[in-house]
């Protein structure tokens, strides 16, 4: 028996012996068998989780504090079916998808993967870059050449992190040791700043709590906080400022709910608890893996980045952005590039709505700074309030509070360990796509070589990062939003197949709660991303048709790819499905009980 064998029988035991005792000592196994629902937390745990925390906590104060965990609460549930229909059939998810769902959008499933994991993983990378560089080591890695030594560090540890999971036994063992560590410094990190925003008296904790019951009026009626700042601003606070901070509002709201489980994350879930020789005596441990791995730490992450954020932007301006020189000569100690890059367009998008768009664009420079310096000062405010912020301009907001150890170091390890973890567990899924796509093992030549990708992408993103990267990115997030409720749908379908599940399908009252739980999180993500497609008015790159056109098209089309590919009845060839356990390739759930 191999070694993987050996601990697969282990863990089998170890489970058996729990299953007789009580809470505590079942728990306690769980934990130490945890892991693929670590990984789940290590991607959802980046980039996108911080910058939706952070103008979360700029547009709604507390008030939102609900939103976050009930998308990922209805997201784990859909995850819970995956892990389900996966452990159960012990089958490989793109197979799976592609013989008994549709092979359409099986294969654009997990084409739409394999983009997102290559396009997110150049942000990551940007990310991890400037941290290292502004908040941990500005005086080793800020000068010249520093940037191609963090890159450097970068990719040799992303890399060396993959290469312990290529070699199995042991080295899994440590690969998931270190993701567990990356996680749990996420969380620490941002638990810190909070406790250490608490103890200087920064924080409403009555207003904490009450921002955790969720309240649907509370999310489509301006915050009190703002009001005050667009009734200063007069006719444009009422038709300009009022709307534009509605929409930023609802389009944070709505994109939250449908990407807190993305789309390469429902593509690692199941492939990870095969890799892991997991099957239906573990079904239990994996609802707890996912509780304890992703739920809670996401939970804790998100929250206190939105309420450090609350506290620190919310009805809150930069006086010396709204004083300074409206020309983009801003001093780096006053804003980051990124606000006042934010700050000066909110001032053109306002004198654009005033005089229209033609005449603005028609302004030259020094005319056009001077058109901004006449704007009213209530103006100059609501758009200092609106920029978005990044990691930095929180840390230098948190630097009075929480002191500069706090905000530049703690902080900084928080963000960089999201960069990192989510980078790593991007290219983990590559290497899966890669597997499935060539049928072959999920460790070896084939993996590592789709883990590559990203990696390859990613160490040229600090470099070239501009934006031309919108070109890779606006297909990509299409993409991602179109499929995750398609793949919500397929997973529900598999859920409610006798042919595929047999006698663990789901019956009775269970399986009428199951559905009703299910068809809740299909409808939340459907609903989310259809409001982000709807929303995206932007030209899509090298066409100048609105982005959403251009989506709602491709859906079009590829459902009418999957209509002509259906499957109707068993399998042409008639022979059982040869992944997996042998259960029967079927036509689709068309055909199927449910």
């Amino acid at each position: 028996m191999s070694t993987h064998d050996d601990r697969i029988a282990r863990d089998r035991a170890a489970l058996r012996e729990a299953a007789g005792q009580g809470p505590a000592a079942r728990g306690l196994t769980y934990l130490k068998l945890s892991g693929p629902g670590w990984l789940q937390g290590a991607i959802t745990l980046g980039g996108g989780s911080l910058a939706g925390g952070l103008y979360l906590g700029v547009l709604s104060g507390y008030g939102l504090l609900w939103l976050q965990p009930l998308a990922m609460a209805a997201g784990v549930a859909m995850l819970i079916a995956i892990v389900y229909v996966t452990l159960s059939t012990g089958r490989r998810p793109l197979a799976l998808m592609t013989k008994e769902v549709n092979p359409v959008l099986g294969w654009g499933w997990a084409g739409a993967t394999l983009m997102a994991n290559t396009v997110w993983c150049l942000p990551q990378f940007s990310l991890a870059t400037g941290v290292m560089r502004q908040n941990l080591f500005p005086e080793m890695l800020g000068g010249e050449g520093g940037l191609a030594v963090t890159v450097a560090i970068l990719a040799a540890t992303t890399l060396a992190v993959i290469i312990s999971y290529e070699r199995g036994g042991r080295g899994m063992v440590v690969f998931e040791a270190v993701m567990k560590l990356l996680v749990g410094v996420i969380v620490l990190c941002f638990v810190a700043v909070v406790v250490r925003l608490g103890l200087s008296g920064a924080l409403g904790f009555d207003a904490i709590a009450a921002g955790f019951v969720p309240d649907a009026a509370d999310a489509w009626t301006t915050p009190a906080t703002l009001k005050g700042f667009f009734d200063a601003a007069g006719a444009a606070g009422a038709e300009f400022w009022g709307p534009l901070a509605a929409g930023e509002r609802r389009d944070v709201m709505l994109t939250a709910v449908a990407v807190a489980v993305g789309i390469n994350m429902t593509f690692l879930l199941p492939n990870s608890v095969l890799d892991r020789g997991w099957d239906r005596d573990f079904r239990g441990l994996a609802v707890f893996d996912l509780g304890l791995g992703l739920f809670i730490p996401f939970l804790i992450a998100t929250s206190c980045v939105v309420i450090a954020s609350a506290s620190q932007f919310h009805g809150a301006y930069n006086e010396q952005l709204v004083a300074a020189t409206p020309d983009g000569a801003v001093p780096a100690e006053v804003a980051s590039g990124k606000a006042v890059s934010g700050y000066l367009s909110l001032l053109d998008r306002r004198l654009a709505w005033e005089r229209g768009a033609d005449e603005v664009a028609g302004l030259g420079p020094d005319e056009l700074v001077a058109a901004r310096a006449a704007l009213p000062e209530a103006d100059k405010r609501l758009a200092a309030i609106l920029t978005k912020r990044d990691a930095a301009d929180l840390a230098d907001a948190l630097a009075p509070l929480t002191g500069a150890t706090v905000a530049r170091i703690v902080f900084g390890v928080g963000v960089l360990a999201m960069a990192l973890s989510t980078a790593i567990v991007l290219m983990l899924i590559n290497g899966y796509v890669f597997s499935e796509a060539f049928d072959a093992p999920r460790r070896g030549v084939v993996h590592f070589c789709g883990a590559l990708v990203p990696l390859a992408f990613g160490v040229v993103a600090p470099f070239v990062w501009s934006e031309a990267m919108f070109w890779l990115a606006v297909p990509t997030s299409v993409f991602g939003i179109i499929f995750l409720p398609i793949a919500y749908a397929s997973f529900l379908m598999l859920m409610n197949s006798r042919r595929v599940l047999g006698d663990d399908t789901p019956r009775g009252g269970t399986r009428v709660a199951i559905n009703i739980v299910l068809c809740g999180a299909l409808l939340l993500a459907t609903f989310g991303a259809g409001w982000s497609i709807w929303a995206r008015t932007a030209p899509f790159p090298g066409l100048g048709v609105p982005i959403r056109w251009v989506a709602i098209a491709a859906a079009v089309a590829f459902a009418a790819a999957a209509v002509a590919c259906r499957r109707t009845g068993p399998a042409a060839d008639g022979q059982e499905a040869a992944d997996g356990n042998g259960a029967t390739g079927v036509g689709s759930p068309d055909s199927a009980d449910s």
